[in-house]
């Protein structure tokens, strides 16, 4: 009897085509009860297509060589009958294309047993329904500036397409690098958009082109080769000369009054605007041997983070107490107010560089943390950030900061080496 199908160690091959299908583990999507998202992989020669099982599988009893749930459990027969169907499935589309076609991709078997024609996911479509999925995130753990930056790259992607293509959308399988190219030419040139507003429009559209690689959609990143002009970093954070003017200058009104103290506790907490915004007396709490502490999770992220308070936002808590609506700690004003009134802020204390309330976010990290010598994990915990690789965004040491580790360290190493053969 002659079977058309095999399986060795969970690699499904069809002996005489050479198709093969294999499942792994997402495991950077691991849930918190241990499973992760269970990815299928058709080979055909070179060509690789990827796609999602649809199901979860228990990390701890997942065997990578054999691409299969180990054991006997309920949970083990019920995965890896599921997985035996999609080789079936997978088989039997690859045969009907056979059929019809004599050159077949990975991609046309997996577009097929999906139930899909070719070509059919296409990059519009899927920016669209993934704007809408973070809409309904806005106020849980998206904000809503991002999602308005989102709506606005998607703009411009329908606009270039129409204009440059004819078209309304397009596949995925035919983006390649000419595409990413004419897109950076057509918002550089003849849009004439700042290189950082073009940054963002391009983290974008390479944020789908990742999604839609990470679901199988496309093999290819099209993105590859691919280097956008990169602007001059601006300093983000104040320096202690700024952070003193700030404190100290008088003001001309009492509403750049809140400004500045919502503003400088944000500076002394490295906490975000709308993380301030939610604080209210459940977050504050003592600790044992009678300090108090911040403790919140990020809006943004859903991370925990928790910060000692110093003098300066206790001093701030104290005046504010009781002032602010719904049980909030804070009158916190809209972020456009605040940021209008730190322009001029700045301006009244000779500071000749924009001021933008998120500053006071870089300068906690910067000036008040990293350049006092707390270690960046320490800080890292405090922005409630999930590795250091966010944390390294605000990692910047201002000169003083270099200058008083230079002396201290001439200091320490004096007497430890002389140059021979200089004396006069």
């Amino acid at each position: 009897m002659k079977r058309a199908n095999i399986s060795i160690c969970g690699l499904y091959r069809d002996m005489k085509t050479g198709l093969k299908v294999h499942f792994y583990l997402r495991k950077t999507d691991e849930k918190k009860n241990g499973e992760c998202p269970v990815i299928g992989k058709i080979t055909i020669g070179k060509d690789v297509a990827q796609f999602s099982a649809k199901v979860t599988a228990k990390a701890s009893l997942w065997d990578i060589v054999s691409g299969r749930v180990t054991g006997k459990s309920k949970h083990a027969t019920e995965i890896n009958a599921i997985l035996d169907k999609i080789n079936v499935a997978v088989n039997t589309s690859y045969r009907k294309l056979q059929e019809i076609k004599n050159t077949i991709t990975a991609s046309e078997v997996k577009n097929a047993f999906q139930g899909i024609a070719s070509g059919q996911e296409t990059l519009i479509s899927y920016f669209a329904c993934h704007n809408e999925d973070f809409k309904k995130r806005v106020g849980v753990n998206r904000e809503l500036s991002t999602q308005v930056q989102y709506e606005n790259s998607l703009n411009h992607l329908k606009r270039f397409m129409s204009l440059k293509y004819k078209l309304s959308d397009i596949p995925f399988t035919q983006l390649d690098f000419s595409f990413i190219e004419k897109y950076d030419f057509y918002l550089r040139v003849e849009l004439k958009l700042k290189p950082n507003t073009i940054l963002g429009i391009m983290r974008h559209l390479r944020k789908m082109i990742k999604l839609a690689i990470c679901e199988g959609i496309i093999t290819r990143d099209p993105f590859e080769g691919y280097s956008p002009e990169r602007p001059k970093a601006e300093q983000k954070y104040l320096t202690r000369d700024e952070l003193h003017k700030i404190i100290t200058t008088p003001l001309d009104h009492p509403c750049r009054y809140l400004t500045r103290d919502m503003f400088l506790f944000s500076v002394f907490t490295g906490l975000a605007y709308r993380d301030i915004c939610n604080l209210t007396e459940k977050n504050i709490v003592r600790a044992s041997d009678g300090v108090l502490w911040i403790e919140t999770t990020r809006q943004k992220t859903g991370t925990p983070c928790e910060i000692p308070l110093m003098e300066i936002p206790l001093q701030i808590l104290d005046k504010y107490k009781g002032l602010a609506p719904d049980g909030k700690l804070l009158p916190m004003q809209s972020c456009g107010r605040l940021n209008k009134n730190l322009k001029v802020i700045a301006k009244l204390c000779g500071l000749k560089r924009k001021l933008i309330f998120h500053a006071g976010r870089h300068t906690y990290a910067s000036e008040i943390c990293l350049s006092q010598g707390v270690p960046i994990e320490t800080v890292s915990r405090m922005l409630g950030h999930r590795d250091l690789r966010s944390t390294q965004i605000y990692a910047k040491i201002s000169n003083n900061k270099i200058s008083e580790d230079t002396d201290k360290l001439e200091e320490r190493i004096k007497d430890k080496f002389r140059l021979v053969g200089v004396e006069q």
